[in-house]
């Protein structure tokens, strides 16, 4: 595994710097990368996206332990490293293991990149990274909504972006990425990383977290929810009765099971997971 100061002369010997443009902050603690591989639970055949390899440190401990690995890097020289380096590492019958895809990870907004999803061919796989902190939120969304084929999320993300996917009803951290990820995945904290942990040093503090996706999900329809919740939260201080429209029965919706004790005076982020998807479900969202 890759130690800081090789990390430092890979760079150096093609005289790049890291981008912080890009969100480059390398994860350069080896305890922590193997800390992290751990709580995906991959190993031999299983299929791994990584999301902002750079280096390759991560991927090369995924490749140790026998996965096949589906990298997806922005930088082009970053890519032309990863490409150089990689594969000769590799014994011939191996180097299969190992698919690179230059480019973005996400086509526009709410789709992953074609080119993964070539990759990964419909398999079941798990996203297995140190991800770009701009990349997080989008990234884990469409895999959670459009992908129920990946598993596991198991990822270091910026610590405020942890916090919201795990947070309960009433906090300024909840909203709707804590409604989509707890209705489709349980939300386990593995670790707080200091910024120490990273090259350069970034100026928040990150968190590694794992997702793993529920075997009976709270909808049927993971891109209705997205949409209702884009919704609902959109005016999150805003009484919900006020955002949905004047049109709606209340006194049905209140009669609707699950939705006991809802009223249109409230506020969205004042509803469990349970009663926003009972909500939905009562307007015929979902």
């Amino acid at each position: 595994m890759q130690t800081l100061t090789e990390i430092k002369s890979l760079l150096e010997s093609r005289g790049l710097r890291p981008k912080k443009s890009l969100g480059q902050n390398f994860l350069v603690d080896q305890n922590l990368i193997r800390k992290l591989v751990d709580a995906a639970g991959v190993g031999p055949g299983s299929l791994v996206l990584e999301v902002g390899p750079g280096t390759g440190t991560l991927t090369e401990e995924l490749l140790s332990r026998g996965c096949e690995v589906v990298a997806c890097e922005l930088d082009d020289e970053l890519a032309r490293l990863l490409t150089e380096r990689i594969p000769p590492t590799l014994r011939p019958d191996e180097r299969q293991r190992f698919t690179l895809v230059h480019g973005d990870c996400l086509d526009g907004k709410r789709a992953l990149s074609p080119r993964i999803v070539g990759a990964l061919r419909g398999r079941p796989f798990a996203l297995v990274a140190n991800l770009p902190y701009a990349a997080a939120t989008p990234l884990m969304s469409t895999i959670l909504i459009d992908h129920p084929e990946c598993r596991t999320l198991a990822v270091t993300i910026q610590r405020e972006v942890a916090e919201r996917l795990g947070a309960a009803p009433g906090g300024k951290e909840y909203g709707a990425l804590a409604v989509l990820a707890q209705s489709l995945a349980h939300v386990r904290p593995v670790a707080t990383l200091p910024r120490e942990c990273f090259w350069p040093r970034p100026d928040v503090t990150s968190a590694m977290v794992l997702l793993t996706r529920r075997a009976d999900p709270l909808v049927s329809d993971p891109a209705a929810l997205g949409a209702f919740l884009r919704e609902l939260f959109a005016h999150r201080r805003k009484q919900f009765g006020a955002v949905l429209g004047r049109g709606v029965d209340w006194p049905s919706v209140a009669a609707a099971p699950g939705c006991e004790g809802i009223v249109p005076t409230l506020r969205a982020e004042q509803l469990s997971v349970p009663q926003v998807v009972a909500l939905g479900k009562a307007l015929g969202r979902l």
